[in-house]
């Protein structure tokens, strides 16, 4: 458990100063590239790691690979992962049902946030 959890803060860390290195390269006005481009990549590179670790009985870089470095990068590749995973079960309505309440909760728990924040509600 200690180890794990050392794997994951150590990738967290690199994750998290990757997305902000990336965030510094892209910058832009308007629309956001970055976040973006992280999400896009991160899911990309989860993909990949998630089948070869399994293949190659790898598995216990599990921790500081995905939960740690693309958890830290972008938490949007594990929302991708578990939405494939539904999928690939045949939980097709349990997938659509997780990606808009996932996205729909977030949505609302942050205008909720903000609202708080700026002392609207």
């Amino acid at each position: 458990m200690t180890t794990s959890l050392i794997s994951v803060a150590l990738g967290g860390a690199l994750g998290a100063s990757l997305r902000f290195l990336l965030g510094v390269a892209l910058v832009r006005d308007g629309f956001p590239v970055a976040v973006l481009a992280a999400n896009v990549l991160g899911c990309f590179v989860m993909g990949l790691v998630v089948v070869t670790l399994g293949r190659s009985g790898l598995d216990h870089w599990q921790p500081l690979l995905m939960t740690g470095l693309l958890g830290g990068f972008t938490t949007f590749s594990a929302f991708s992962l578990e939405t494939l995973t539904l999928m690939e079960r045949g939980d097709l309505a349990q997938a659509a049902i997780y990606v808009v309440l996932s996205v729909g909760g977030s949505l609302l728990a942050v205008v909720v946030g903000v609202s708080i924040a700026r002392g609207v509600l």
